[in-house]
């Protein structure tokens, strides 16, 4: 985070004047496309994110993402740094109430724009409804305890069973909450995972849609993520995974965008493996699809993004699954792991700028809470609190509309990325100016 800074501070010794001020602006969007988008990305921090709280103040990130409000953020405070230094050098000028006018009004016009954006959302259907369930299971402690995970599962069946009616096309169940390491190529086979099998059975208008650890063996070493068995006779790699399932068909996403430390060692900082798995994290790391994919339900109900936790904060991430056809956002995710911080509200309140930019609505399962339903606006239909167990019903209209920013991605970061590379060039063409006419 340091490196925006000490660029803006190198490109103002060379490029003066208000240009050379806004640089930051350049330097600081483009650092955040680059965290979206390597190993050890943080994106949490994203400018863009704090206004997940004031959805009605950006409905225009249908156009922009999260982005957009980074670059409103960043323009705002230069201005009115610069309004500041303008008062300082030259009073109560014409060129000061100008450039304050002109702060005003990019402070406001966002807000204002937002309540004259028309959404004309093409509707698919609206006939089916979503069961989302919050077991409330301690995962610290109560998930892995020895002969609780069969009753897990009947907890997660029974409270589906409270909710589920005729029109019930999908159950969504948080991330890992199947509690047995599972064997992905013999999911059907697996004895654990009866109840499972004839809770479908007797639902057939149910796909549902969950979260597992699952883990595959191969005869060699398919990947870096790929760890030798104990006997050395093959291979194995682990997954942190969505699986979508009904009475016949499974499909299965494996988590793409890893947690640091936690589920992923970025490969630079190999040498590092031995204190991350001493501090809970890991060395191996799970291994991940390389690309987005969709869930399709056999009923043609819905064409669903299956977000795994810490994917949901990806904004130009998920956009790539709507543009594959996506209608519904299901996020799974067990942000029981944070306890009862401001880290679970936080990441709850993103879920509602994916719902903006995609004008889809959010089925939200989170193990522990908050779980809930959110609609192509960004407002919260539906909620249960925070360590509790329970299931919410809700009829989910599916839209086929593409917005700007499902189209386009994050177009102003890709912009301004090149303007930064074009922006430093130009700094470094001065100072070898600057030394070559030195030097004569």
């Amino acid at each position: 985070m340091c490196l925006p800074w000490l660029l803006y501070a190198l490109t103002k010794k060379y490029i003066k004047g208000f240009a050379g001020t806004v640089s930051i602006v350049v330097y600081w969007i483009a650092f955040e496309y680059l965290h979206h988008n390597w190993d050890l990305s943080w994106p949490w921090l994203t400018l863009g994110n704090v206004f997940a709280t004031h959805p009605g103040w950006v409905q225009w990130y249908e156009y922009t993402g999260t982005s957009g409000g980074s670059l409103w953020v960043l323009l705002s405070n230069v201005l009115v740094f610069h309004v500041l230094q303008l008062y300082r050098a030259e009073g109560r000028t014409l060129r000061y109430f100008k450039n304050a006018i002109a702060w005003i009004v990019l402070l406001f016009a966002p807000i204002l724009f937002s309540f004259f954006v028309k959404n004309n959302l093409t509707l698919l259907h609206n006939k089916y409804n979503v069961v989302v369930v919050q077991p409330n299971i301690d995962p610290w402690g109560e998930k892995f305890e020895a002969g609780t995970q069969e009753a897990q599962l009947h907890q997660l069946i029974s409270l589906s069973q409270s909710k589920i009616d005729e029109n019930t096309a999908l159950v969504v169940w948080p991330e890992t909450a199947i509690p047995f390491q599972t064997d992905e190529t013999k999911i059907k086979k697996d004895f654990a995972l009866a109840p499972l099998w004839q809770f479908l059975k007797d639902n057939p208008q149910i796909n549902l849609l969950t979260g597992l650890e699952g883990y595959q063996q191969f005869g060699t070493k398919v990947s870096r993520f790929a760890k030798p068995l104990r006997d050395g006779s093959s291979f194995y790699e682990m997954y942190n995974s969505a699986i979508m399932i009904d009475s016949s068909h499974v499909q299965i996403y494996h988590k793409s965008k890893l947690v640091p430390g936690v589920e992923v060692l970025p490969a630079f900082l190999g040498f590092m493996a031995p204190v991350f798995e001493k501090f809970g994290g890991t060395g191996g790391g799970y291994a991940k699809d390389t690309a987005a994919h969709l869930f399709f339900t056999y009923n043609n109900s819905y064409n669903i993004t299956p977000a795994i936790c810490y994917e949901s904060i990806y904004s130009d991430y998920l956009a790539d699954f709507n543009r594959k056809g996506s209608n519904l956002i299901c996020i799974i995710t067990n942000d029981g792991w944070w306890g009862n911080t401001q880290g679970y509200k936080q990441h709850m309140n993103y879920a509602r700028l994916r719902a903006i930019e995609s004008r889809k609505w959010v089925a939200r399962s989170a193990n522990t809470g908050i779980s809930c339903f959110i609609d192509p606006y960004g407002n919260i239909i539906q909620q249960l609190p925070w360590d509790v167990d329970g299931a919410l019903k809700q009829t989910v209209p599916a839209y086929i509309t593409d917005t700007f920013y499902t189209k386009y991605g994050d177009w102003i970061s890709k912009l301004l990325s090149v303007a930064a590379a074009a922006l430093l060039l130009l700094v470094i063409i001065k100072v070898f100016t600057k030394k070559k006419v030195a030097a004569s």
